[in-house]
């Protein structure tokens, strides 16, 4: 049963994977400005990986009769999450650094262009503004360390967040007393 629980773990991180390299190369291709769009980044790409991390969890869950224990159910989350996220930095770094490096730089522009404009919604002062832009214009947001340390702190998160669904998840076989 194991072996079937990490396959089918794989198998959810491969799909997630798929679909966050379809998301940045679709955006890339359609509007390049959809990979800095905030309510997608940091509202609906993190809940997708999320929902997908549970899903595996609860299809583990049912694969072993409808119990799970914590371990388990954490793996089952953290697989597909971590291997979904592996994937898309992967792409993304070869899609930056390699394949097209000016339109990395675009997207550093646009992402400076949206954070003064909210800064500047939120009344934040020039001086804080000006030390932001100087912030942002040494930061290579696609370099591969950069990319690198924005995946361990995505993984930390979403390791954070699996083990909350793993003690939801678990629930003990009451055989097994």
């Amino acid at each position: 049963m194991e072996k079937s629980l990490k396959s089918t773990a794989i198998n959810y991180g491969i799909y997630l994977g798929c679909g966050l390299v379809i998301y940045t190369v679709l955006g890339y291709i359609i509007d390049i400005e959809l990979l800095v769009n905030f309510w997608i980044n940091l509202l609906i790409l993190p809940l997708i990986i999320i929902i997908i991390g549970v899903i595996s969890s609860a299809k583990a869950r049912s694969l072993l009769g409808g119990f799970i224990n914590f371990k388990q159910a954490f793996t089952a989350y953290f697989i597909p999450v971590a291997l979904g996220i592996i994937i898309s930095t992967v792409v993304s770094v070869v899609l930056f650094n390699y394949i097209d490096p000016d339109s990395a730089e675009y997207l550093k522009e646009l992402t400076m262009k949206k954070s003064i404009a909210f800064m500047e919604n939120m009344g934040a002062p020039q001086a804080e503004i000006n030390k932001a832009i100087v912030t942002m214009e040494s930061q290579d947001s696609y370099a591969i360390g950069t990319q690198l340390r924005s995946l361990a702190q995505g993984l930390l998160f979403f390791t954070v967040i699996g083990l909350l669904v793993g003690l939801i998840m678990k629930k003990k076989d009451p055989n097994l007393a």
